[in-house]
């Protein structure tokens, strides 16, 4: 008989049947009433095979694949009992295996929590599978590995991640959200596969015995970024300075790549000064150590650092250098951190530190399970800011490998923050850190992975930052101006292009010269035409414009989260044309960003509802439309003021 249970402390309705093997498709359902803050949904439990569907007045929100629940060697099937647990409904099903599949679901007024077990089964593989075809557009989960497209929506592509973990040095987060206003949080602290295609979507969790996860149902986008922040915490404080949020950091890397030495540094920094467009700080990258892990500059090509520090700091400018916690085995240091327990163990040979390949060669990795190891790295780090004057660091390394074994019980999430702990410790200069899986509330500048030197290039970085911003860090940057992956400079268009876009987020993150600079695929040097540098110091210029405006949205996202740099459907929720506009942003409540992204002089742009003010034209644009074939010579970057806004005047005033 169907029996009806009301959840008097939040309203919540239970119906449905206890089917008995004969039953055709029962099916019980959770019903949360609208609230002030929530929109109210309806949660269906498939008893035929085990599956879930989430309706929000007669709307499909969110439904499983026809496998919902998979795990190692089996498949949920039919379900045998449908209970109540307090507020929790628990559902027991079969499976193909001939194990028991529990479910456990907590509805709240905005979420509800989804916890699934196997009997008798220990940790392994756990996943959930949805359909996409019914749920809208995808979104979140952060940075796509490299050498993979970055798609936007993530449900208009395809997404292939096998190692979606808090040990990737890819910027990633367990968590998605939907253009119907659905978030997913799956709460892990081990690695995941994550996969996208066929429309469905695979979230397959590793190393664990129950898959947890919370859903939350909000009325907006916002909402659900607002409740995921709410979860994992919001920045504490930036760490960057305002001088890093006003003017450009400059960083070697793909200016000269390896082939570096101490008169490039300081030539390149120089021209960069000529042109206008130097900025607060001056970052020595790869290849300054006599062997990777050593700490200690390469004498041949760095003969006197002290002299390369003051002259950097003679221009107005701090100094830094590139760091990893890779450690070579033809360095020094990998001996004595071997010799001294300073590196992660061997999976299955606790006696063996692990061995590891990175983009430079085999390595250890340091310990930070290990406070000596910990001690040990940073005093090499101090001790070189002392000798030679080095004021911070861009630490650009995992903090842990999953082809290692962690130290006692930590877990891969456990060194991130270890890492982050570790690294908020020194100036990092706005560089940043790629820490990441809960690390929000540490501030971090966060760069977007390298990029290549093309158009699609310029798109993919941006897409990457912005997917970055709406995972709870809002104090983002692009690759490189101009991009790097160690290809051919980039063209005129493309470098003064991303130095526009650049201009309007919160940081601007530099390398290649608009003076000259090395094809370092041939060897050969290329200058770019004169006008190069002035158009870059007109997106140097405009940034600087920014500053107030800036530090005012850097306060209110460490007061509440808010992204500076986020999707137009933020703020605009209403306005379904920017689902799919991965070429225009926010940054804070003012300023609409539209720039140009691609070759070409002109451009459509969407406003959405409002007055804009465009600082080109002077002339106010009324919103809710498209402008078509908008004017964009090189020396124009498209960009437009919301009246009425938090900010508004003074950007008027000032762009």
């Amino acid at each position: 008989m169907p029996r009806r249970l009301a959840y008097a402390a939040a309203g919540l309705i239970l119906t449905g049947s206890v089917a008995t093997p004969a039953a055709a498709q029962p099916l019980s359902s959770i019903s949360v009433p609208r609230g002030p803050d929530s929109p109210g949904y309806q949660l269906r439990i498939d008893t035929a095979r085990l599956g879930l569907s989430l309706t929000r007045g007669g709307e499909q929100l969110l439904r499983t694949a026809s496998d919902a629940f998979t795990f190692d060697g089996g498949v949920a099937t039919r379900v045998r009992s449908v209970s109540r647990d307090g507020a929790t409904v628990v559902a027991t099903a079969d499976s193909t295996a001939g194990r028991p599949v529990t479910l456990r679901i907590t509805p709240h007024p905005d979420r509800f929590d989804l916890k699934w077990t196997v009997g008798g089964l220990a940790a392994g593989q756990r996943a959930t599978h949805f359909d996409l075809t019914t749920s809208g557009h995808w979104y979140g989960g952060g940075e796509t590995s490299e050498g993979k497209a970055q798609p936007y929506p993530l449900s208009a592509g395809t997404v292939d991640e096998p190692e979606f973990s808090p040990a990737s040095y890819m910027m990633q987060e367990p968590y998605f959200f939907t253009s119907k206003s659905v978030g997913l949080f799956v709460r892990t602290a081990q690695p995941m596969q994550v996969a996208m295609a066929g429309g469905r979507a695979d979230l397959t969790v590793t190393n664990s015995a129950e898959y947890s996860s919370t859903v939350f149902v909000e009325s907006n986008r916002r909402a659900v970024y607002d409740d995921y922040v709410g979860e994992v915490g919001k920045p504490a404080k930036s760490d960057a300075t305002d001088a890093e949020y006003a003017s450009p950091l400059w960083n070697s890397w793909a200016q000269y790549y390896r082939d570096i030495d101490q008169d490039k540094v300081l030539s390149w920094a120089r021209d960069l000064k000529a042109a206008g467009v130097a900025g607060h700080t001056v970052q020595l990258d790869d290849k300054w150590e006599s062997n990777y892990g050593n700490l200690t500059f390469d004498p041949k090509t760095f003969p006197d650092p002290k002299k390369l520090a003051s002259g950097i700091h003679a221009m107005g400018q701090k100094f830094g250098l590139w760091t990893t916690f890779w450690i070579n085995l033809d360095s020094a240091n990998y001996a004595y951190a071997r010799d001294h327990g300073y590196l992660v163990r061997a999976k299955g040979n606790p006696a063996q530190p692990c061995t590891v390949t990175w983009w430079n060669g085999t390595a250890g990795i340091i310990d930070l399970g290990n406070p000596q190891a910990r001690d040990w790295y940073t005093g090499n780090l101090r001790k070189l800011m002392a000798d030679y004057g080095v004021d911070g660091f861009k630490f650009d390394t995992r903090f842990f490998d999953d082809r290692c074994a962690a130290t006692g019980n930590l877990t891969p999430q456990d060194y991130q923050k270890l890492g982050a702990d570790m690294t908020d410790a020194f100036d990092q200069q706005g560089a940043g850190i790629r820490t990441h899986w809960g690390n929000q509330r540490y501030g971090f500048v966060i760069r977007a992975v390298d990029a290549d030197t093309t158009w699609d290039g310029l798109r993919t970085s941006l897409r990457r930052a912005s997917a970055i911003s709406a995972n709870g860090y809002p104090f983002v940057e692009t690759d490189m101006i101009g991009g790097s992956n160690s290809m051919p400079p980039p063209s005129r268009e493309v470098l003064v292009r991303w130095a526009q876009a650049a201009s309007l987020m919160p940081l601007m993150y530099a390398s290649t010269s608009p003076v000259t600079t090395v094809d370092t695929t041939t060897g050969k040097p290329v200058a770019y035409p004169a006008d190069t540098a002035k158009l870059y110091a007109d997106a140097v210029r405009t940034h600087a414009k920014l500053a107030g405006y800036l530090k005012t949205q850097v306060q209110q996202a460490v007061a509440d989260g808010t992204p500076i740099m986020r999707p137009v459907y933020f703020d605009f929720p209403a306005d379904h044309r920017f689902d799919t506009v991965d070429d225009e942003w926010l940054l804070g409540p003012a300023l609409l960003a539209a720039p140009m992204i691609t070759a070409g002089a002109s451009r459509d742009i969407a406003l959405p509802s409002g007055l804009w003010f465009d600082p080109h034209t002077k002339r106010v644009e009324i919103g809710g439309r498209t402008l078509r074939g908008y004017a964009a010579p090189l020396d124009t970057t498209p960009m437009f003021v919301r009246i009425g806004a938090p900010g508004w005047t003074e950007l008027a005033a000032k762009l």
